[in-house]
């Protein structure tokens, strides 16, 4: 009788050295936001300027706002929102210095908002920071940006918080009251 749980702790241990616990996917960087530096390319007798606020992680998933202005073709401007995937996996390998492709996807604002698939690859210079290579089609133009990136530290988020919280109130301020019961409604995005 007493030989059972003996050889019940003995398979216990064996099994503990046959399966080790699964490897924590956690990085430093997981909850920490993405800054990426706004980049620019050329176009015909112009430029692009691609700017990409702080990007929040949830679930695997980095969300912020972009704008993009052609200059000088104004009407080609556009801004909407980001979204691309960074599994725990990928911010691992960021981490130990290894580039990791990622995708995402780009929604422009406004109604009828287009989506559009990004490619991207990070290529770290250390645990805090890197270049990406992003690109997409827009029309039949292949658009390449190659910004720089790095992460900001968790109390940042009360500051993104605050700067978003901000920018809708100076949006509310300097609307006229018909575009203000709009921004109120949740019809205008800031």
């Amino acid at each position: 009788m007493t030989r059972i749980p003996i050889l019940l702790a003995l398979l216990a241990i064996a099994w503990g050295d046959t399966h080790p616990a699964p490897a924590s996917t956690n990085s430093p960087a997981a909850s920490r936001i993405l800054m990426i530096d706004p980049s620019s390319m050329p176009v015909a007798a112009g430029q692009a300027t691609l700017t990409i606020g702080p990007l929040l992680r949830a679930d695997g998933v980095y969300t912020g706002n972009y704008k993009i202005n052609v200059s000088p073709y104004f009407f080609k401007n556009e801004k909407g929102r980001l979204a691309i995937v960074v599994s725990d996996e990928s911010l691992a390998g960021i981490a130990q210095g290894k580039a990791a492709a990622i995708i995402g996807t780009a929604t422009t604002g406004g109604q009828g908002g287009k989506s559009r698939h990004i490619d991207a690859t990070a290529t770290p210079a250390d645990l805090n920071r890197g270049t990406l290579k992003l690109w997409f089609t827009a029309g039949d133009r292949k658009m390449i940006f190659e910004p720089a990136y790095h992460f900001a530290g968790e109390g940042t988020a009360a500051a993104v918080k605050t700067t978003e919280t901000n920018t809708a109130f100076n949006l509310q301020r300097r609307l006229p009251l018909p575009h203000l019961g709009a921004l109120q409604a949740g019809s205008i995005h800031p």
